[in-house]
């Protein structure tokens, strides 16, 4: 496989890539309603930043990233549990609450929000869901509430669970997670 990737155009490996790491129906299904979805089991390669970049509807969370200085630490070795708002989320924030906090002077308050979204170790739905809550890496404790087949993490669901990286796992969430509310 590794020899017949090399001799395609360079517009198909990343194609390829992101079907063999099975990222394009997992995080495709994001944005849709019902119970969390796991996504498929594969062989991670990419970080966990890398993979949600990869994945096209997570521009504002790497974007928020970037600005607050975390996205080395999400590249490292880990492991992470990131519990992954959309752009779709972040949207439905209330107006002009994301540029806020993208400016210099917020950098304090956007990394504490990004960091209650990251639980340090690698914690697999199966995993999640049997727990009442987990200690984010803002230090704060994150509630979590099981029913079913859905996951809660503060007010948000859980839609996609188990999106793998090498570095640690995502769960797709459809709301942004502001510690203290």
């Amino acid at each position: 496989m590794k020899r017949s990737a090399q001799i395609l155009p360079s517009r198909v490996r990343p194609l390829l890539l992101a079907l063999s790491l099975g990222l394009a129906a997992p995080l495709a299904m994001a944005g849709q309603a019902g119970a969390a979805k796991p996504a498929a089991a594969s062989q991670a390669r990419a970080d966990i930043v890398d993979t949600a970049v990869a994945a096209g509807q997570f521009k504002t969370l790497a974007a928020a990233l970037q600005a607050a200085g975390l996205v080395d630490t999400l590249k490292s070795a880990g492991p992470f549990t990131v519990f992954a708002p959309t752009d779709a989320a972040f949207a439905a924030l209330p107006a002009g609450t994301v540029e806020n906090l993208l400016k210099p002077e917020n950098k304090d308050q956007l990394v504490a929000v990004l960091t209650y979204h990251v639980v340090s170790g690698r914690y697999p739905a199966a995993r999640v869901a049997g727990m009442t809550e987990a200690a984010t890496v803002n230090g704060a404790k994150l509630d979590i509430q099981a029913s079913g087949n859905a996951v809660s993490v503060g007010d948000a669901r859980v839609v996609t669970a188990d999106v793998n990286a090498s570095n640690g796992v995502i769960h797709v969430i459809d709301k942004v997670l502001i510690p203290g509310t």
